[in-house]
């Protein structure tokens, strides 16, 4: 269990996660926590990364710092995320157990495991068929953080967990019209529809593909529950377990947008994946269950990107 005084670092503490696990961890009582921005500390320069860990040792780490986007972020610019997401995780956890961290955890992504997974995925499909395409780069890279903190632990004796969220939304989403997921993205084409008075808003593929969706509240809670809770090598899933297709996705969203317009489909667009559902039967064992239903969490974000006054530029 982490001391209420502990040293606490949370890599990319601006993002959605970073953001919630501070929230999360400030709610139970933890109040010595470091922060960095990416100004004062550039994760992808290991000097920087280095003489920071030698300076401020903190005693536990969340790793949630990353270059994420959507479809079309992933598939344009493959380069720019194998390499920063490689770089930026290499380096925090070298640096935590170069300077003896407790306990890190690694936050990862369900795109890293195979296209074509037994729904709904086990932790223990990793890596036994091919990657989705579109975002093969993002996931390899967080397949290789995952196994270098598992490797830590076979040849160190660290205790150096991961986390697999599925989807996840909620306050500090990144509303980008190209560079967002797909929750966020709709939330924000149903509001400008709204705003804009038109007639139909076209969204991406045909609404077959199937997801899940995580608010980002209650992965932090599981973070902080499995920083208490949980050591392993294998990772453990982040979901409900539940998921709906991106038309009926699409029809919520416009519900609580309070758009009344036609949603058309552009079939030439990518669908991405068919299916990602994770297996949450490991979080259950170990005690742990989402709070936020999903009606309930749109709601929650859509007041969020009401209230983001540089939800425009982000």
């Amino acid at each position: 269990m982490m001391e209420k005084n502990a040293k606490i670092y949370v890599a990319g503490h601006r993002g959605m996660v970073g953001s919630a696990i501070v929230r999360e961890l400030e709610k139970q009582g933890y109040h010595n926590l470091i922060t960095r921005t990416h100004a004062e500390l550039d994760l992808c320069r290991q000097d920087q990364v280095e003489s920071f860990f030698a300076q401020e040792k903190p005693e536990y780490v969340f790793l949630a710092a990353a270059k994420v986007g959507g479809i079309e972020a992933n598939s344009s610019a493959l380069a720019d995320f194998m390499y920063e997401n490689m770089i930026l995780e290499m380096n925090v956890i070298h640096a935590a157990w170069q300077n003896d961290c407790k306990k890190l955890e690694f936050l990862g992504s369900s795109c890293i495991y195979p296209r074509m997974a037994p729904q709904p995925m086990k932790e223990d499909c990793l890596l036994t068929s091919a990657l989705e395409k579109t975002n093969e780069a993002y996931a390899l890279a967080k397949i290789s953080g995952l196994k270098y903190c598992e490797y830590l632990n076979r040849q160190y004796g660290t205790d150096y967990i991961s986390v697999m969220p599925t989807n996840l939304y909620g306050p500090n989403d990144n509303y980008h019209p190209t560079h967002s997921h797909v929750l966020p993205a709709l939330i924000r084409r149903f509001h400008e529809a709204k705003e804009a008075g038109l007639e139909y808003v076209t969204c991406w593929g045909d609404g077959s593909t199937l997801r899940e969706f995580l608010y980002v509240d209650d992965l932090a809670d599981l973070c902080v529950f499995l920083m208490n809770h949980y050591s392993g090598n294998e990772t453990v899933n982040a979901g409900t377990g539940k998921e709906l297709s991106i038309k009926e996705l699409s029809e919520l969203v416009a519900k609580t947008v309070g758009y009344e317009g036609e949603i058309r489909w552009d079939t030439s667009k990518p669908n991405g994946t068919p299916r990602k559902l994770l297996d949450v039967s490991k979080s259950a064992a170990l005690g742990w269950k989402y709070k936020t239903e999903l009606e309930e969490g749109i709601r929650l974000a859509y007041d969020d990107f009401l209230n983001n006054a540089v939800r425009a530029e982000r």
